[in-house]
């Protein structure tokens, strides 16, 4: 399935959910995200709980984020409770929040 795109021009208020494809955030979401992969572009951002089996941020993120696998990017401002089971993180990322990484079972 294709990814939903929120585009640099677009602010969205309200819960998003994609049950079989993936979201692309160059925007900004006010509400919590939901699909099978979501992408936090560099000058998109979310104000809400992120739940995906992958998660890969460059922009900014504040709320939680739960997934299987998340990319952190270099480029990333992040506030949130993160809980994963792997995560890699770019030098130069900023993480604040309680991290929790279960391993890749």
């Amino acid at each position: 399935m294709a990814s939903s795109i929120i585009e640099e021009d677009l602010t969205i208020e309200g819960n998003l959910n994609s049950s079989a494809g993936g979201i692309e955030v160059k925007g900004r979401v006010v509400g919590d995200v939901s699909a099978e992969t979501i992408t936090v572009q560099v000058g998109g951002s979310v104000d809400g709980a992120l739940s995906a089996k992958k998660i890969v941020i460059e922009g900014k993120q504040k709320g939680s984020l739960k997934c299987d696998d998340l990319k952190i990017a270099s480029s990333a401002q992040i506030q949130a409770d993160v809980s994963a089971k792997t995560m890699a993180t770019e030098s130069g990322a900023k993480v604040v929040g309680k991290v929790s990484i279960t391993g890749g079972q």
